[in-house]
């Protein structure tokens, strides 16, 4: 596979894709990294690039590809960090429109620009067939996502997150709280369910972009760890 030299990144002012940003641009030899947002947050060129756009409005994705377009090239992977919770998108119905509508069209725009790589910060337990809604979209979203043709698709299952947000996530605020002591007591097929820190995501996101193989490739937590400390 080509090596990365322009990474699309969607969510780059959240937990996980903040941090995403921050190792990319810390390598000397690390690619250019173009973050989609809403509103600026100032960018530090030439490898520290924003595309700011109303994201509202799937009518402008065609606008919005083509202001993504590069002399130079298209993009050579595409790391999705979006998501939200039904209780601060309102309801399920704009639950919908970000963790799963949205993050298709943003991966459907990097693979029509070329991107040969998706990277998704998906959730442990994501299953097309859950019985728990959360979970199914997480799931139909990881299926739709393969079926858009890249060479090769890293989905990121971590457990509750853990580091400070932006906004207030009362039931995560307890959860991490409460992670030194729950985290032991899950073992064996329960230690895919242990809290990790964000910067452990974020760190094995930037891990996988530097893997040759192409294919499917699913990481819970033991595989979250792996990437981020190798």
């Amino acid at each position: 596979m080509n090596p990365v030299r322009r990474v699309l990144l969607a969510g780059a002012s959240g937990l996980v894709g903040s941090q995403v940003r921050r190792l990319l641009l810390a390598r000397r030899d690390g690619p250019t990294v173009v973050s989609l947002l809403r509103r600026p947050r100032g960018a530090r060129p030439p490898r520290d690039l924003e595309c700011v756009a109303d994201l509202s409005d799937p009518a402008r994705d065609g606008e919005l590809a083509a202001s993504l377009r590069h002399p130079a090239g298209g993009f050579d992977a595409c790391v999705c960090a979006l998501g939200t919770t039904i209780r601060q998108a309102g309801s399920r119905e704009a639950f919908l429109a970000v963790d799963r509508d949205l993050v298709l069209r943003v991966a459907a725009i990097a693979r029509e620009l070329g991107a040969q790589r998706m990277v998704l910060v998906s959730s442990v337990g994501a299953s097309a067939q859950s019985g728990n809604f959360y979970l199914r979209v997480k799931g139909e979203t990881e299926r739709a996502l393969a079926e858009l043709g890249f060479e090769r698709l890293d989905l990121l299952r971590p457990g509750l997150l853990l580091g400070e947000r932006g906004e207030r996530r009362f039931a995560e605020q307890w959860g991490q709280r409460l992670a030194p002591l729950t985290n032991p007591l899950l073992r064996g097929p329960l230690r895919r369910y242990r809290a990790i820190p964000a910067s452990d995501v974020a760190a094995a996101a930037v891990a996988v972009l530097s893997q040759g193989e192409g294919g499917r490739h699913v990481h819970e937590h033991a595989s979250l760890v792996a990437l981020a400390r190798a």
